[in-house]
């Protein structure tokens, strides 16, 4: 998992680009079962969702900013998802953060300052940082994530205090350490349509086939 001791120390003054060289996140292989109430239920920081909490199926993607698949699914797959099942009130959609090293974690953390509890403006930030992956993630992270913490409105100050707020990390720590723990999330992206786990890369075809069984039952 994410140290509190290692991210302070890589978020300290001389930036982030110390970041580059962590590990990924230690996997718990011990997991639990899990079930539709424990995915369905928000841990330590409150879900940011599209569409109504009485929605008949929730679509619940569990993913790590840095990720390639990840982007993959939100540039070719999720624009489907929205327009055929999201906009149109069918389902709930639920984006948890599971960030597999630093820089995710803090892609994660920024989206969270910037949206604060509005759903809305958080999807758009969640969504300019996997179009922007390769410059923020490869190139040039602390420039990338000032310039878009000051697009969203943040001074470059509060960007820092941003990264550097101990109690925001732990609670996305703690929130992937339950779904690793308890939900058996060990990999992006991971998915659950109601509670049934998908893992990895899946076609539009096949969450389609999945959302229309279960709003027909």
């Amino acid at each position: 998992m994410i140290t509190r001791r290692a991210f302070t120390a890589a978020l300290s003054l001389t930036g982030l680009t110390a970041l580059a060289g962590f590990s990924p996140l230690r996997l718990i292989t011990d997991a639990m079962a899990q079930g539709a109430a424990d995915v369905a239920k928000p841990q330590s920081l409150p879900d940011l969702a599209l569409c109504p909490a009485n929605a008949t199926v929730t679509f619940t993607e569990y993913a790590s900013i840095f990720c390639l698949h990840c982007a993959a699914f939100t540039e070719k797959v999720f624009p489907k998802i929205k327009s055929e099942f999201i906009d149109s009130g069918k389902i709930r959609y639920v984006f948890r953060e599971f960030p597999l090293d630093i820089k995710a974690a803090a892609g994660s953390m920024l989206a969270r300052c910037i949206a604060k509890d509005d759903a809305g403006k958080y999807f758009a930030v969640i969504d300019m940082l996997f179009k922007q992956q390769n410059d923020w993630v490869v190139k040039n992270t602390t420039e990338t994530l000032a310039r878009i913490g000051k697009q969203a409105g943040l001074s470059q100050q509060a960007v820092e205090d941003c990264l550097k707020d101990q109690a925001l990390l732990d609670k996305i720590a703690a929130d992937q350490k339950f779904a690793n723990e308890v939900l058996k999330v060990n990999s992006t992206p991971s998915f659950f349509i109601n509670g049934e786990m998908i893992r990895g890369e899946t076609s539009f075809e096949e969450f389609d086939k999945r959302i229309k069984s279960l709003l027909k039952s």
